[in-house]
Order: C-alpha cells, then sequence, then structure tokens
C-alpha cells in the first residue's frame, strides 16, 4: 500500500469513518471515477489545486464532478491572484502526485473551498491518493474534514 494511500485511509480512520477505499482500473478523470464506481459525474469530489500567487501556497478547490472552477470567483475567495499549481508544488504540499490528490490526508495544511453541488448528494467519491483508488463519504461530513468552506466558485453553465 502506498504511503499517499495509506495517509487516506489513517485520516477516515481518525475521522471515526470505515476507510471503504476502492481500487478501480483508472479514475485519473472524474468521468473514469463516476464511470468506474456507478454513479452521477457531480457525485465525484474534484480535488483542483491552484497556486496562489501572492503566498507561492497551493489552495484547494473540491468541486462537483461536472463543475469547473470559475477562475475570478475562486481568486476573490482566496483574496490573492491565483496561478496554475505545478506538480511539484502539490506535492511538496499535500503529498499527493496529480490525478490522485485526496480531499483529506494531505502533508501540510491547505486553504480549502468545497462545492456546495456536492453537498446534495447523500454519498460523494473522492480519490484516495492514487489515480486508481477512490473511497465513498458523506458530503455533509467533507467540509469539516477536508478544512473546507462551503462557497460558490463554480462557472455557470
Amino acid at each position: 500500500m502506498s504511503k499517499s494511500l495509506k495517509r487516506v485511509r489513517t485520516a477516515l480512520e481518525q475521522a471515526g469513518l470505515i476507510a471503504d477505499i476502492q481500487e478501480v482500473g483508472q479514475a485519473r478523470t472524474a468521468q473514469e471515477a463516476a464511470e468506474s464506481v456507478g454513479c452521477h459525474l457531480d457525485q465525484i469530489a474534484k480535488s483542483i489545486i491552484f497556486r496562489a500567487e501572492t503566498t507561492q501556497e497551493a489552495v484547494l478547490f473540491l468541486t462537483a464532478g461536472g463543475n469547473r472552477v470559475d477562475a475570478a470567483k475562486a481568486t476573490v475567495l482566496a483574496q490573492e491572484p491565483l496561478g496554475k499549481a505545478d506538480a511539484a508544488l502539490i506535492r511538496a504540499q499535500t503529498g499527493f502526485a496529480i490525478g490522485g490528490v485526496a480531499p483529506l490526508g494531505h502533508l501540510n495544511p491547505i486553504r480549502a473551498w468545497i462545492d456546495p453541488r456536492l453537498l446534495e448528494f447523500d454519498r460523494v467519491w473522492g480519490a484516495a491518493g492514487t489515480p486508481r483508488h477512490v473511497f465513498p463519504i458523506d458530503p455533509a461530513v467533507l467540509p469539516q474534514l477536508a478544512g473546507a468552506i462551503v462557497a460558490d466558485f463554480t462557472e455557470v453553465s
């Protein structure tokens, strides 16, 4: 078991949850994850990471699988300009590789926001530290576990 996967399992268990981590063929994208577990695309909690330009730290936006982050709204929430986070920054702050960034179990604290769309479901799925592992979770507990603030930061379609 990878260190990343162990961190997610530990974070879930420390929160008093059953760590029902499932290995799937491929879950690098929200669509792949949804198809793998047989859920609605919006039940996938995508971990979108940006680089905060002033502090040079990673910031996290947990978004419903079918939604996209609106850069202007996200910038207002972060209270600083946002740029593209590279793989090195993501790995250094979260401990995860791109494609497997979990909403919890990060190596270092991270400022985070969560899409209210995720809260409309009984269960959502998050990456479990690898591109091949996911876990189900009650979205009502996800903001607290992820240290995320519920906010509107998605594009209007």
